[in-house]
């Protein structure tokens, strides 16, 4: 069976000797926007192609406002910080996640907590959510969640939507509101994603992209932050540049500001990315598809959008049905020119979260185990 995979695979993206898990497409007006940002002199954080990256973005999202960030992970942080997430503050996230999440947690002094997945949308389970923090935690007479083990605020809930699937994220949104706990999106993965109709990253006080170089639209590196709190949005771009106090001529900072903003160069490669968004979801969807009818001819499952969802399909995922043959599959075909990788390890497998608070976390333990990306790039016309 793993013969007839590659065979199909390569039969997708032909005329490539090795096919990439996710490469970009620069298919569009990305020399020419380049070219006139290096025109203009303008090539760092200030120029037009930012302010214009930031506008279409809110626009395409749904949200009120967006800040253009130097990457993902920077973005996330600062969602955090104007969030209000402060020194030794807890933040649930999930343990199948990319490391960035808990970094950006971890640069604030907070402390991670784990709760399960989904099976079906990979995603952080609001049942098990909400049965965790009944079980748990305190709601006290200032709003606000703690911890009834150590007395730690739970500041935030940082739910990602695994590999571009949206999670039960409307389910979650009504949780934290009841238990007084910021909701941020780590929604890194899934531009184009919809959930019941809205985009990924509305459902909160504040939502974050990474637009890296294997992400469905990339300017290399890159990210945003979005929200509709017009005061969070100003916030977070005084802060992600340097905090300085707008003047003609002084430097004046009046707080510990980052070095956060998105260069001109960048948004520039965005804007063109964006006017291919549409185009490239279409491609991937349509991949996504023959890979669904493929695989359901086998005992290989594909892993498809959950309910009430219109996913970006970013990493095309598969079940095989146990750790060993997944450690073949991944052996096989990348010794056959196909690029495969496993799920990331569990947060809570690593050196720096071994100690971290967690409920069960059956559901993703058991996806690690099983689960292999498989190239998912645009497909060239």
């Amino acid at each position: 069976m793993f013969k007839q995979t590659v065979d199909f695979i390569k039969e997708q993206f032909k005329g490539q000797d090795f096919i990439p898990l996710h490469e970009p497409r620069f298919n569009g007006n990305e020399k020419k926007y380049l070219l006139d940002c290096i025109d203009s002199t303008f090539v760092s954080s200030v120029g037009k192609y930012v302010d214009d990256f930031e506008k279409q973005l809110a626009t395409y999202t749904g949200a009120k406002y967006a800040v253009a960030a130097v990457n993902g992970t920077a973005a996330l942080h600062m969602a955090m910080i104007v969030a209000g997430v402060r020194n030794n503050d807890i933040v649930i996230t999930q343990p199948l996640s990319f490391i960035a999440t808990c970094n950006a947690i971890s640069y604030i002094g907070a402390k991670p907590l784990f709760v399960d997945v989904d099976f079906d949308t990979l995603g952080l389970s609001a049942s098990k959510l909400k049965e965790y923090l009944f079980e748990n935690v305190i709601k006290k007479s200032d709003g606000f969640s703690y911890h009834k083990l150590t007395n730690q605020k739970i500041a935030a809930c940082v739910p990602m939507h695994t590999f571009g699937h949206p999670c039960r994220i409307d389910e979650i949104a009504a949780i934290c509101i009841e238990y007084g706990i910021a909701l941020i999106e780590d929604a890194a993965e899934s531009m184009g994603s919809y959930y019941k109709g809205k985009h990924t990253g509305t459902f909160g006080k504040l939502g974050t992209f990474s637009f890296n170089g294997n992400k469905t639209i990339t300017c290399g590196g890159g990210g945003a932050i979005i929200t509709d709190d017009e005061q969070l949005a100003k916030r977070a771009k005084y802060l992600t540049t340097q905090a300085k106090v707008p003047h003609r001529w002084d430097f004046v900072h009046d707080e510990i500001g980052y070095n956060y903003r998105m260069p001109n160069l960048n948004a520039a490669l965005m804007c063109a990315q964006l006017e291919q968004l549409n185009d490239f979801l279409e491609n991937k969807r349509a991949l996504a598809t023959k890979y669904q009818e493929f695989f359901k001819k086998t005992d290989i499952q594909f892993i498809v959008e959950p309910n009430n969802s219109n996913s970006n399909y970013w990493l095309c995922a598969i079940l095989l049905k146990d750790k060993e043959t997944r450690d073949s599959f991944l052996e096989f075909t990348n010794d056959n020119g196909v690029m495969t990788r496993p799920a990331w390890a569990l947060m809570t497998k690593l050196v720096m979260f071994k100690d971290a608070m967690h409920g069960n976390i059956e559901n993703a333990e058991m996806i690690e185990s099983r689960l292999v990306n498989i190239p998912s790039s645009v497909r060239l016309k």
